[in-house]
């Protein structure tokens, strides 16, 4: 009788080095942690850290969490979906379908996706020389006071526009959550409604995913959910609130959604085996530039020898963040949920770096640290 990969496939259903690892992050200054993998062991799922700060209620494994950054990919799927549709070219300026701003015509929607396109960041920009060109208020005690404010997406496009271009498009790369607002504009205008209803259309629908949200300018948090804080400064005394209810329209679609672990595993496993977008887009997105290694609305990774090629989206705001890693054919996925103390100083971040490395160490590389790991 011979034996089936399943009968071989080594059985490790309580994986004490995961549960460890998500206590070591707890330690390291997070306020709760929750942590899916799916990988050739099955499913794992856990949690550890704290609801809210001095509560004892048992961790949560799949709370609904703000995902910052991560929100890019769903919008650069959304996007290529369209484009698999015909009813967005990818090389096309984005002017074609937004003239009410008057873009440089040399600005393409891929270049939007690829943050190739030189418009300034309206969330700020850090230069070169370190020098900082502030935008919308995003941390101190200016937005914690004015935390739920409404800003409309054209008003963050104007912003931008105000500005001097970083480069001229195409000719350098730089992070700007604008890119990603204008990329949102585009949708809605080709299709003549919101955001949040076409990534119903294209992705939460056909993918089940029925705890992913695309807010807009709601400060609700679907129930359940860790809590999320911030440390600042008023009149020369720190102070801490609770940020979990926040308007995030200030970042609009470069860092708005919410979602869950396993939204995440679902979506971003279902998206690398190739299951909403055809080959040749799917090839399109995970093509990277070269200076970060960033495709179109995705990372790009050499996990090392033992890890492989992997790609990821990871986003943080103030007291939350999103880890979502997956391989090239989406069988192994890692998707974590983190809720901190943030601060002005994001003193958080080197705890954030250190988390990622560690739980992609653990979960790709068998626990072999790779020190070429990239984080964003």
């Amino acid at each position: 009788m011979s034996l089936t990969l399943s009968d071989q496939r080594p059985e490790r259903p309580e994986r004490p080095e995961l549960q460890k690892a998500i206590e070591e992050i707890v330690e390291a200054g997070f306020v709760g942690v929750q942590l899916r993998v799916n990988d050739e062991y099955g499913e794992w799922v856990g949690g550890a850290g704290a609801r809210e700060l001095g509560q004892s209620a048992k961790p949560l494994t799949n709370g609904h969490f703000r995902i910052g950054s991560t929100t890019k990919n769903f919008v650069a799927t959304s996007v290529l979906m369209m484009v698999a549709e015909g009813r967005i070219g990818l090389d096309a300026p984005a002017d074609d379908y937004l003239p009410e701003f008057g873009l440089d015509r040399r600005i393409t929607v891929r270049m939007l996706l690829q943050h190739t396109s030189g418009i300034f960041n309206h969330t700020g920009e850090l230069y070169e020389d370190g020098t900082f060109a502030p935008g919308v208020p995003w941390r101190g005690k200016e937005w914690v006071d004015n935390r739920f404010k409404t800003y409309l997406p054209e008003e963050l496009v104007r912003l931008s526009l105000s500005k001097p271009a970083r480069f001229a498009p195409g000719a350098g790369w730089s992070y700007a959550n604008t890119n990603y607002v204008l990329a949102r504009l585009v949708i809605e205008k080709v299709t003549g409604r919101s955001f949040a209803e076409e990534l119903q259309r294209l992705v939460l629908g056909p993918l089940g995913l029925t705890g992913t949200v695309a807010p807009g300018a709601s400060s609700e948090l679907p129930e359940p959910h860790n809590h999320s804080y911030y440390r600042y400064e008023d009149a020369r005394q720190e102070k801490t609130v609770d940020i979990t209810r926040e308007n995030p329209s200030w970042v609009s679609a470069g860092g708005d959604m919410i979602s869950t672990t396993q939204d995440l595993h679902t979506y971003f496993s279902a998206l690398m085996g190739g299951a909403l977008l055809p080959a040749e887009l799917l090839a399109e997105m995970r093509t990277a530039e070269a200076t970060v290694g960033y495709g179109l609305g995705v990372f790009v990774q050499d996990a090392g020898p033992r890890g492989g090629t992997l790609f990821h989206h990871n986003g943080g705001m103030a007291g939350s963040a999103a880890l979502m890693y997956g391989t090239p054919d989406g069988k192994k996925t890692l998707t974590a949920g983190l809720t901190c103390v943030g601060d002005a100083d994001m003193s958080i971040a080197t705890a954030f770096r250190n988390a990622q490395q560690r739980l992609v160490s653990e979960v790709f590389c068998g626990g072999e640290a790779d020190p070429a790991q990239s984080a964003d």
